[in-house]
């Protein structure tokens, strides 16, 4: 999903003026970019290149974009070169606000974003030198294994107004509360153990673009201190995936073989973790229930195994 918003020809014709005041870009045109689930993106062109906008209006989300862009330099000036390259303001900062909104500009990565077997094997290689970067003195939030997101999720449903919604979730309680308890479970599992922490995505598998031969992971909003098994959590049930991942991790000289318990703790913690995007964004009931019972329902057949 991304974001859709309508927008005038007044508001374009301001925002290029911004851009080119703020960055010195001369631009020629601006089209939406379908990019990005909470931010408004943009495509814009100048003569002889094109810059990807990233506009995050929601109060709620905008520390947690502004302290990516710390963590996407650290990562360019540490040798990753996958990753979209910040775009500097004419005075030299990371971003900037534009109309309430917190604004970067990145370089355009041309391709489409694709999710198959040949692009996960690709993204765990890319992930495996991401976590041979130390996070240095950036700050960066670390997992705590609180399970807070089926709280916040149960704190929500109980003052949902969406009827539909309310319907559904009461339809799948039985599902949802047995979620939150083997969240629970593990969350007690894993927490106070702080060791293999890397820099995680949390979300790679769908935010790879794929161009020709080349490989690249956007979007790194979500980015924390965690285990592996953060960003490894989705393709625990296939073989074949936990195969490139040890592989991906020998190449890249890291010693570490993925814990069964921390893979269940985030297929709990990140069911809840997209209900709560999905509240947040007023999604219909009807993709809300597709979400329920689809893709991820192939991990929880794995990760309710686990003991």
């Amino acid at each position: 999903m991304y974001s859709n918003v309508e927008r005038s020809d007044a508001y374009k014709t301001h925002l290029l003026d911004f851009i080119k005041r703020e960055y010195e870009i001369e631009a020629v045109g601006i089209t939406p970019a379908k990019r990005g689930f909470y931010g408004e993106t943009w495509r814009l062109d100048a003569t002889d290149t094109s810059y990807f906008l990233k506009m995050v209006y929601p109060d709620v989300h905008k520390p947690v974009y502004e302290r990516s862009f710390h963590i996407i330099q650290h990562l360019c000036d540490h040798g990753i070169d996958f990753i979209s390259r910040i775009v500097m303001t004419a005075n030299g900062r990371l971003f900037t606000q534009f109309d309430g909104a917190v604004l970067g500009v990145f370089d355009w990565i041309d391709g489409q974003n694709i999710q198959n077997e040949k692009t996960k094997i690709q993204e765990y290689r890319m992930l495996a030198k991401v976590y041979t970067v130390s996070p240095g003195g950036i700050s960066i939030p670390r997992e705590d294994f609180s399970g807070n997101s089926a709280v916040k999720f149960f704190e929500q449903w109980k003052t949902l107004q969406d009827k539909p919604l309310c319907l559904l979730f009461e339809k799948n309680r039985a599902k949802i509360e047995h979620r939150a308890a083997r969240l629970k479970r593990f969350s007690g599992l894993c927490r106070g153990d702080t060791k293999h922490f890397f820099i995680t995505h949390g979300d790679a598998g769908g935010n790879v673009i794929e161009n020709g031969n080349k490989h690249f992971i956007v979007d790194w909003d979500n980015s924390i201190l965690a285990p592996m098994e953060r960003d490894a959590w989705f393709c625990m049930s296939w073989d074949w995936a936990m195969t490139a991942w040890g592989d991906a991790l020998y190449e890249n000289g890291i010693k570490y073989t993925l814990r069964s318990e921390r893979l269940a703790y985030y297929c709990y913690d990140f069911f809840f973790f997209y209900l709560n995007a999905y509240l947040d964004a007023s999604t219909q009931a009807d993709t809300v229930e597709e979400y329920i019972d689809g893709w991820i329902a192939e991990s929880f057949k794995y990760a309710d195994e686990i003991g």
